[in-house]
């Protein structure tokens, strides 16, 4: 557990935490990156791959998967309705913050996240296999919905945020806040048709709140950031957004858990959804 005056501190867990309860049957670990082959080329002992395309999406619609699909998926990795499931993976743990999230709209609440990810384990020189672990089926209750209404926020819900000028924070890089890009710098463009953020929104790109060696910040510059900068207040109800809603997951995590902000919720549309809406308001600064 790591305590840098995190109003949760029992959510993140440091590396060599995790080291220590390798062997620890209600515990297990979750890999889960943008690079979907770098599990392959070597990964903690024990820990699963879980990827967020083809595993958490239904691939029909633009949708997560069902309840019921949820439970298979966690059945198939060992994982019952009791398991602590820690996550860690590459970028600062973004996708490994966004699998995390989608956990928790199934209504599992027993997530921790290895602070530093893969990029922390892997500077310590700690140990990596390719041996994919295989585990005892469990035995998971599906939840009778998704938590959609509580951490989730669609493009009405988000509109109308805007027009009440409730907190907005957008997560993407500045170039992409400003409207210069459609897409993250290096990375394609993926069929945007207009540049720009929502109205009102303030621009805390997500990146902020890591240190250089993948950490999190600590509690105290954590709310530099995102209140006496950007403005937010514990009680406040706020939405975050990116492109797809990975990286605004990461910043979901940091305020829900981190900061203690009890509500808020990641759109998940985001960008490629509100850039291609018909009628949708955009500012450009």
């Amino acid at each position: 557990m790591i305590d840098k005056n995190y109003a949760h501190p029992e959510v993140l867990v440091s590396t060599e935490w995790v080291a220590e309860h390798l062997a620890d049957p209600c515990l297990r670990l979750v890999e889960s990156n943008e690079d979907i082959l770098l599990y392959d080329t070597g990964h903690i002992q024990g820990a699963v791959h879980i990827d967020w395309r083809s595993d958490l999406q239904d691939q029909m619609i633009r949708d997560y998967i069902t309840p019921e699909k949820f439970a298979s998926l966690c059945e198939r990795h060992g994982i019952s309705n009791d398991t602590t499931v820690v996550f860690y993976g590459d970028k600062s743990n973004w996708w490994a913050c966004y699998a995390l999230w989608a956990f928790r709209l199934f209504g599992h609440t027993k997530v921790m996240v290895m602070d530093g990810g893969r990029e922390k384990w892997v500077a310590e020189g700690r140990h990596l296999t390719r041996a994919v672990p295989h585990f005892q089926s469990g035995t998971y209750l599906p939840a009778t919905h998704r938590k959609d209404d509580e951490i989730r926020a669609f493009f009405d819900q988000t509109l109308t945020h805007s027009k009440e000028n409730k907190p907005l924070i957008d997560v993407r890089s500045p170039g992409e806040f400003r409207g210069e890009l459609t897409h993250m710098p290096e990375y394609p463009q993926e069929g945007v048709l207009r540049g720009g953020h929502i109205p009102g929104a303030a621009s805390v790109p997500w990146k902020m709140a890591v240190n250089d060696d993948a950490t999190f910040k600590s509690a105290e510059d954590l709310r530099r950031i995102y209140e006496q900068e950007a403005g937010l207040r514990p009680g406040d109800d706020v939405i975050a957004y990116c492109r797809i809603g990975e990286r605004s997951s990461h910043t979901w995590f940091v305020l829900t858990y981190l900061l203690g902000y009890k509500n808020v919720r990641n759109y998940d549309g985001s960008w490629t959804e509100w850039g291609n809406r018909v009628g949708a308001p955009i500012e450009r600064n």
